[in-house]
């Protein structure tokens, strides 16, 4: 067992130094005493630069963060995910995402039995699913690729098909359908047809409630609107060959149990994403990714970006108290990130129990939301900028734009650099409290070069490595989820009470909002 970090030496340390004065450090006056704040505070990785210069630390906090991690043993930690321990204790499970990304036959010290073997499957349903995708792209026939998934199976996929628009084929339009709510489906439906439509059902079990309920509209749909060859026009990204062969698909690509829902895009649940850029960028997707994987496994914690963003969320949520932190995506390819983030980090780290299963004494994740920046700008960065609470922004930026039209990426960027600025240096304003503007409030800004798939791929690495780490000071399991179980089961009870209008044992909210919803 490792030392949870309230349990380390260090932590009232850090507490004293806190309550001694860090509470209240000024970043503008933290810049004019060094002038190397910036440089010391900044740093390239893989693929994205990062200024974390305008958060509310110093040279000495960051120094014990780092000794903080030491203590629980980080590093350990993270060896032991690499090399496929079940680090998923409440499950008995490795946790092998990052074999997803591994170039084929690449092996690493410490490597656990099974892992050669592993790495081989996974790249035998690499080239198959890319084969297909291929397939699928050369096929006039198809214009439309419908993917009805919901959670990891969906979030993952359509923020990258939305963010790699500019490398999307033409010809092919990617839809996504994930709410039970007919709504969203029907919507889908009224604007394709069956004989240029591809379904691709994507359960790991074939058993996901929502996901199989818009399944099976969808197969309806198709027959009734004269659809023929169901084994052509939908495939399963499943492991439950058996159940998918029961409604006519015959195609199916399948992952594993050591590949969380929310960490899957790189398995074949992003047959999607392979659809819309194609084979090769989908290698590049992997091969930035990995390649944010070698910095997180090798770089020495002080240089080692994940880290440094782990060890600032806990010195923010721990001893700040900050609740929330907001995404800022300056690029409007990136609308969903924030939702993807969303589910990464809350579905990962919204956890108030320990290894041992007893309750913690300390806060865990922050809530995650945002929007793209300058639609931001214009609703929620009021209360960035003058608002009760203190809440960190994250900013990430593109410098190069794959538009031509002139003069807007000046103005993006500008508006991206001025809000990092006008939240730190504010605005004083003496004689009317409306107009002033405290300041001292802390950002991070991400910079990547293009938006490619090799830069998408490492942004999202850097964001599941940084999760992982605050997790493990935080002595939680980040690749568990059973907080989403209980209301699935009462889901099941629910939707037959429905049906039948038996309220018999139910609270009293619960049974005047059923008799309501029944027209009584």
């Amino acid at each position: 067992m490792f030392l949870r970090c309230d349990q380390t030496p260090l932590w009232p340390v850090l507490q004293e130094l806190f309550d001694a004065g860090l509470h209240s450090l000024d970043l503008r006056q933290a810049f004019a005493q060094d002038s190397g704040r910036f440089g010391h505070f900044s740093q390239q990785a893989p693929h994205v630069f990062a200024d974390l210069s305008k958060n509310l630390w110093d040279r000495p906090t960051e120094g014990l963060l780092l000794g903080l991690a030491q203590e629980c043993g980080l590093a350990a930690q993270r060896d032991a995910m690499f090399a496929g321990e079940p680090v998923n204790h409440t499950e008995g499970r490795a946790v092998l995402h990052t074999l997803l990304r591994r170039p084929q036959g690449m092996a690493l010290p410490g490597d656990t039995p099974g892992i050669a073997r592993n790495l081989a499957e996974v790249h035998r349903t690499l080239d198959a699913m890319l084969q297909y995708a291929e397939q699928v792209r050369g096929d006039a026939a198809i214009t439309d690729v419908v993917n009805i998934g919901i959670g990891g199976s969906d979030l993952g996929p359509h923020m990258a098909v939305r963010a790699l628009d500019a490398f999307r084929a033409a010809g092919k339009r990617l839809h996504f359908v994930s709410n039970v709510d007919g709504h969203e489906l029907h919507g889908v439906l009224r604007s394709v047809r069956p004989e240029n439509t591809l379904f691709l059902i994507a359960s790991k079990t074939f058993t996901t409630a929502e996901t199989m309920a818009n399944a099976r509209s969808a197969l309806v749909w198709f027959g009734a609107e004269g659809g023929r060859d169901v084994a052509r026009h939908f495939a399963a990204l499943t492991t439950n060959v058996e159940a998918a062969g029961a409604l006519g698909i015959t195609t199916t690509f399948g992952f594993w149990d050591w590949v969380g829902g929310r960490y899957s895009l790189w398995s074949a649940i992003g047959l999607p994403i392979a659809i819309a850029i194609g084979a090769a960028g989908f290698r590049e997707l992997l091969a930035g990714a990995h390649a944010m994987d070698e910095h997180f496994r090798t770089a020495p914690l002080a240089a080692n970006l994940p880290v440094r963003l782990g060890l600032l969320d806990v010195w923010y949520r721990n001893f700040h108290g900050f609740t929330s932190r907001c995404i800022a995506p300056y690029h409007a390819s990136l609308g969903r990130l924030p939702a993807y983030l969303q589910q990464l980090e809350m579905e990962s780290n919204g956890k108030r129990v320990g290894a041992d299963g007893q309750a913690l004494p300390y806060a865990t994740s922050p809530v995650l939301w945002g929007e793209p920046g300058t639609n931001g700008q214009h609703a929620f960065f009021q209360m960035l900028h003058q608002g009760t609470d203190v809440l960190p922004l994250e900013i990430i930026a593109v410098r190069q734009a794959a538009h031509p039209l002139p003069g807007h990426q000046d103005k993006l960027l500008a508006n991206a650099l001025a809000q990092a600025q006008a939240l730190m240096v504010g605005k004083a304003s003496p004689e009317d409290g409306h107009r002033h503007f405290p300041g001292n409030r802390p950002s991070t800004f991400l910079l990547l070069e293009a938006l490619t798939p090799a830069s998408l791929g490492a942004l999202i690495a850097l964001q599941e490595h940084r999760v992982f780490v605050s997790g493990c000071l935080w002595g939680i399991n980040s690749f568990d989820q059973w907080g989403v179980e209980l209301g699935k089961v009462l889901a099941r009870d629910l939707e037959s009470r429905l049906a039948s209008g038996d309220a018999a044992g139910l609270d009293g909210s619960t049974a005047g909002l059923l008799a309501r919803m029944r027209g009584g």
